[in-house]
């Protein structure tokens, strides 16, 4: 019984539920004492014609015998059998849409192979699902959110992202890449680390603002934490201080086809200005230990496992 109680205050419309039925109680708690001082009898007895005429059920055994006691009946009966209707509507609806909302869900398949995995929500995540989804890239998204809200061709986890169980049935093992996104850096910290525990290799990035924050990722083996903030600064600013520049990064953003990350066998052992010179395509930079240089102030020696990260589409040209 308490369990099933449990589920219906956790279930939408939980909290109006709670208030109908609170409101239920009290008219049937007064109704009963003022039923049984307008007819003389015991409280339990006022008690038990009150649930009896709450729900309709109505034995005829305990009946009003004076004005004042037909006037409580009426007005208990016009109050709790309205308000007990409500209630049930309103499990019955919310039962009835979560079973649509299973039957809908069948048709969003986990991914095959890899995939990119999003852990949390924030206002920017519905944009990067479209663009992720317009690419053609699976997306698994872990959110406590409703499946149905968000766009077709996304797997959602529905579940805290800050319970293991809940990144655990997003399979991070089989991820290719993921993102951290949360309502404060503290949520993405707790996020990171639950997600570290299951997928100790996993790249990720975090989108942070704290230092102090960031400084934990990092220990945690998170070396790519940015600030939407600070990323949006800097290219306004670049923008403003040097506008070609600004146009250069509005182009490369908006063709989501550019970037690809690719390991060169040729260019092992060779410095990263003689592969620029050598290759046919634009390397934009180099990829070493997980992080990203782009060999201007220095020249990288190219090693085995290092990526280069070129312009796609000029490579293909």
């Amino acid at each position: 019984m308490i369990t099933i109680l449990l589920r219906v205050f956790k279930a939408p419309h939980g909290k109006h539920v709670a208030v109908l039925l609170v409101a239920v109680a009290a008219v049937v708690l007064i109704g009963a004492g003022l039923f049984a001082l307008a007819e003389d009898l015991p409280f339990t007895t006022g008690l038990y014609w009150a649930v009896t005429t709450a729900t309709t059920v109505g034995y005829g055994d305990i009946t009003p015998h004076n004005p004042v006691g037909r006037l409580i009946a009426s007005l208990v009966m016009l109050t709790t059998i309205p308000l007990l209707a409500a209630a049930f509507a309103l499990l019955s609806g919310a039962a009835a849409a979560a079973g649509v909302r299973r039957i809908l869900a069948m048709h969003t398949q986990f991914p095959d192979g890899t995939y990119r995995l999003v852990i949390g929500m924030n206002p920017i995540v519905p944009a990067l699902l479209d663009e992720l989804a317009t690419a053609g890239i699976p997306v698994v998204l872990v959110a406590d959110l409703d499946p149905a809200t968000v766009r077709d061709g996304v797997h959602v986890v529905r579940g805290d992202p800050a319970e293991e169980a809940t990144i655990s049935r997003a399979r991070p093992a089989d991820a290719e890449q993921a993102l951290i996104v949360g309502s404060s850096d503290g949520d993405v910290l707790v996020s990171a680390v639950m997600l570290r525990k299951q997928a100790p290799s996993l790249p990720v990035t975090a989108l942070v603002s704290s230092p102090a924050v960031r400084e934990a990722l990092h220990d945690l083996g998170i070396q790519q934490s940015v600030s939407a903030h600070e990323l949006v600064s800097r290219t306004l600013a670049a923008n403003l201080a040097t506008p070609h520049a600004g146009e250069m990064i509005s182009q490369l953003l908006g063709n989501r086809e550019v970037f690809a990350e690719i390991e060169l066998a040729s260019a092992v052992g060779k410095p990263l200005s003689a592969v620029r010179t050598e290759h046919a395509g634009l390397v934009l930079g180099l990829v070493q230990n997980g992080k990203f240089t782009l060999g201007i102030g220095d020249d990288p020696v190219v090693a085995a496992g290092d990526r280069l990260l070129i312009a796609e589409a000029a490579r293909k040209a």
